[in-house]
């Protein structure tokens, strides 16, 4: 697993265990990275896509909503949503890495930890996400 892969996944731990459980983000966060090994740089990134989810989420929700109408928020699976929230931060704000590389990892991520369907749904509604970008 790639080094960035690596920090998204600790950044979608960290968002399921808030979202599932009301887990403190930071105590969360700390403990995930002190096990990583991650450089400073990376964990700095985990770091990045986490605050930016939790500081948009209700932005972020309202693109679920939209681009997944058959799906109710609450009724979409925990790690797809988060797995959703991470990529849309990713394609929408945080503008730094190309639209392909978030969608790909998004799957990627929904491939380890979701279910047999995650990825197909994952890069169904990133993929009517990103008709919303130009880059």
């Amino acid at each position: 697993m790639g080094v960035r892969r690596k920090a998204r996944a600790i950044a979608l731990q960290v968002l399921y265990e808030f979202d599932s459980a009301g887990h403190d983000v930071e105590a969360a966060l700390a403990h995930l990275l002190a096990d990583a090994g991650l450089s400073e740089d990376n964990a700095a990134f985990a770091r990045g896509l986490v605050g930016g989810v939790i500081q948009n989420r209700e932005q972020i929700d309202q693109h679920i909503k939209k681009f997944a109408p058959a799906w109710p928020l609450e009724q979409i699976p925990i790690v797809d949503r988060n797995i959703l929230r991470l990529a849309i931060f990713e394609i929408l704000l945080d503008n730094n890495v190309p639209v392909k590389v978030a969608i790909n990892e998004a799957v990627e991520l929904a491939k380890m930890f979701g279910s047999d369907n995650s990825s197909k749904f994952v890069n169904g509604v990133l993929g009517s996400v990103s008709a919303l970008t130009s880059r």
